[in-house]
């Protein structure tokens, strides 16, 4: 499928499919879905469409397989995994296949390609966010996408302008370890992050405002679901899966990579990143937090010089903002566009809901935990950094 790097004729050839005859075929089945009474249910629906999804998609996933994979080229191989990914995300969502009733895919070529790319690639053998974000390539102005539906196409956009904005601030948080926080010009390094920061809240702002909350709960979030790859269920693919916020996590010291709850999640998340995030992910964590920089010198009485209390209270700032971020996405997005509509879903369909696979209160209990690490709530329960936060507040006279 690579041939000096360069795609083949044969990946071009899939790639094409994915943006054309791919999303149109699954956007006819969501209009068919968004129609009926039970707009869950997928049984006995376009039977003749999702026919042709596996079969034409299969066409495509054996002439790659056959072809090879020579592991030349990140860019031509990370497309074909995603392509892969894709298809089979589809076909889950169609009920195709399902990973509650098999013991293995039933689509063994798919599952042979997948396993064999993720393996060059060093990432899991499933699409990632990365392939609909900050690696989506656009042809012509056409994204992959697994529909055309607005809504679709809405959420990709405003997650990939969110996605870009957290791996700004953590740039600039990242670029204040080397120069020390009693740098002059520190405090320029967390406005950027906060300006970044801003750019999140705005983004989450506008899909409040403009998604549809039954478009995206019933045509959108569907193709997220777990899925197997061979005989093993890889969970669906996250907004959070890059680097970038869990790098903010770490620097601003808000999260530990010593917690084991939290390492767990790193653990968990980073098949799921591009190489390169791994990369900054590993290495951040070897970092010592800013929070823990700045208290180690206020604790010792070392001499800061004149800007480490204004930096200190830049980074404050930073904290409160990244903390807004944290509030907004769960108790606004989450609530909004998962927890309540899931209410009124039928019991039958609840199975298989949420794109990580455990049931959706096992899920929203992790994402309060993230959320309350993130904004140092104050937990008897939780190993939060809210007594460190107030400690330094107490020493700038906050």
């Amino acid at each position: 499928m690579l041939l000096n790097g360069v795609m083949s004729s044969k990946a071009e050839a899939f790639d094409h499919w994915i943006r054309s005859g791919f999303a149109d075929m699954n956007t006819a089945l969501e209009e068919l879905y968004f129609a009926q009474d039970d707009r869950a249910n997928v049984d006995g629906i376009g039977d003749p469409i999702k026919a042709a999804i596996r079969d034409e998609g299969q066409t495509y996933v054996v002439g790659l397989l056959r072809e090879g994979n020579t592991g030349d080229g990140f860019d031509s191989a990370f497309g074909v995994l995603g392509s892969v990914g894709l298809y089979l995300g589809a076909l889950r969502r169609h009920e195709l296949t399902n990973p509650a009733r098999e013991e293995r895919s039933p689509f063994r070529e798919a599952s042979s390609l997948a396993l064999h790319v993720g393996a060059s690639l060093g990432m899991a053998p499933r699409f990632a966010t990365g392939h609909l974000a900050t690696h989506n390539l656009a042809i012509g102005g056409l994204r992959k996408s697994f529909t055309r539906l607005p809504d679709e196409i809405l959420f990709l956009d405003e997650n990939t302008r969110g996605i870009l904005a957290f791996q700004r601030a953590a740039d600039a948080l990242g670029r204040i370890v080397p120069i020390g926080v009693t740098s002059a010009i520190v405090a320029e390094l967390f406005e950027a992050a906060q300006q970044a920061l801003d750019a999140v809240l705005r983004c989450n702002e506008r899909l409040f405002a403009q998604l549809d909350v039954e478009r995206f709960f019933y045509s959108v979030r569907p193709y997220y679901k777990p899925y197997r790859v061979g005989r093993f269920e890889y969970r669906g693919a996250n907004a959070g899966d890059f680097s970038g916020i869990n790098e903010i996590d770490l620097l601003l010291g808000l999260c530990q990579a010593s917690d084991p709850y939290y390492a767990q999640l790193l653990v968990d998340k980073m098949l799921f990143m591009l190489p390169p995030d791994q990369a900054r992910l590993r290495d951040c964590m070897t970092r010592r937090s800013l929070l823990d920089e700045f208290l180690r010198l206020l604790d010792s009485g070392e001499p800061g010089g004149p800007w480490v209390g204004a930096n200190a209270r830049a980074f404050l700032d930073t904290c409160e903002r990244y903390a807004h971020t944290a509030r907004q996405h769960h108790d606004q997005l989450v609530a909004r566009f998962i927890e309540h509509p899931a209410r009124t879903l039928d019991a039958r369909h609840q199975q298989g809901l949420t794109a990580s696979g455990p049931p959706l209160p096992v899920l929203l209990r992790a994402l309060e935990i993230l959320r309350d690490l993130r904004c140092a709530a104050p937990r008897d329960d939780l190993a939060t950094r809210h007594a460190d936060l107030a400690r330094l507040r107490a020493k700038l006279g906050r």
